[in-house]
């Protein structure tokens, strides 16, 4: 099991930052992920995998004025 920004999430063998993104439906271009505090760049994302029992932050970055 991991938490993604505080959600609990089934944990699967092999699972990937993007494989989190894809099951959660964040879609947004423009987002910045942590792992355990460790964060990832966005070229990572669909080869970093995430460990059991992780706490992942997953964050829309937005401008505006």
């Amino acid at each position: 099991m991991i938490r993604v920004n505080g959600r609990e999430l089934e944990w699967r063998q092999g699972m990937t930052i993007q494989n989190v993104l894809d099951e959660c439906g964040y879609t947004f271009r423009m987002i910045a992920v942590w792992i355990d505090g460790t964060p990832y760049r966005r070229e990572h994302f669909a080869t970093a995998v995430v460990p059991d029992g992780s706490e992942v932050q997953a964050l829309h970055m937005i401008s505006g004025g």
